[in-house]
């Protein structure tokens, strides 16, 4: 298997769920405790070995490349005011010099549409696809996990992050059918999107994160509009499953939909009760709340 190098980070998304909060600050930077969203997902990425991140931008996310930057005052300011640590965390949340690229997706024509304006920078080499609105609460992250995998499938190996729900609630999500296991991974036998509980293949569903080979540009570069008049990720995987294979992937951890309220409340306080600096004083107010 070709080494995972790069990753594409669609951020162009409106985030209409958390309006008002969202009308002027990008959903990515929302934070979970103290971290912006998109900087958990960076960070997954970086301990699985990803160099090259690419962030698909649209307007008013110019915060998200300053984020990404130094900021020299701010730096001075701590140096000079002695905080160490404070300054320490900054410099280690950034990737390093010229190992990010920003490129715009200037109409919101779905996620088939962003990953393939990332095409340029990606080239002709697998890479990983990873959703900013998905955290997975687990030491090695998800992504990790799902390199693994494919090392161990070999060449032209794509691979798709799964977890299970109950059925009743699989009409909500893409759908994947389970096929023969190969190592801790299994073929992906059909891809259903949102099907009816009685018509689903399965009850794992597709999460955020996946390893895609470099053809599915190919397909992605005449994909016809589908679903909501956008051009559909699932639509051109489908395709690509006709020359290639795919394998699915359920992997240790907890998920949280952060594009959701309850998600995104729930991975405040999952995050922070996994902080022995807050995780005491903060189970004592959770019990106060509850009375």
């Amino acid at each position: 298997m070709t080494r995972i190098r790069k990753a594409i980070f669609p951020v162009a998304g409106l985030g209409t769920r958390f309006l008002p909060a969202t009308k002027a600050m990008p959903k990515e930077m929302l934070t979970v405790v103290d971290r912006p969203l998109i900087q958990h997902v960076v960070d997954e990425a970086r301990q699985a070995g990803i160099e090259h991140f690419i962030f698909v931008t649209g307007r008013n996310k110019n915060v998200i490349e300053d984020h990404f930057d130094r900021q020299f005052e701010l730096e001075m300011t701590l140096d000079e005011r002695g905080k160490r640590n404070e300054l320490s965390a900054l410099e280690n949340d950034l990737p390093g010099a010229g190992n990010t690229s920003f490129t715009r997706q200037q109409s919101p024509l779905g996620l088939g549409h962003a990953v393939w304006c990332a095409r340029e920078l990606v080239g002709r080499e697998p890479f990983a696809l990873l959703l900013p609105d998905v955290l997975v609460q687990h030491p090695r992250g998800c992504l990790a996990q799902m390199i693994d995998a494919a090392n161990e499938i070999g060449d032209k190996a794509n691979i798709i992050a799964v977890e299970e729900v109950p059925h009743d609630r699989v009409s909500s999500y893409g759908v994947v059918g389970v096929g023969e296991a190969k190592g801790k991974a299994f073929a992906i036998t059909k891809m259903v999107e949102k099907p009816k509980p009685a018509d689903a293949p399965s009850n794992l569903i597709i999460t955020g994160r996946y390893i895609l080979q470099p053809e599915v540009f190919d397909i992605l570069e005449k994909q016809e509009r589908g679903a909501g008049g956008e051009i559909q990720l699932t639509d051109a995987m489908l395709q690509l499953m006709a020359k290639q294979k795919f394998y699915g992937l359920k992997f240790d951890g907890r998920s949280f939909d952060c594009g959701s309220k309850i998600g995104f409340l729930s991975a405040n306080v999952a995050y922070a009760l996994e902080r022995p600096d807050i995780a005491p004083e903060f189970r004592d107010e959770i019990r106060k709340l509850l009375g």
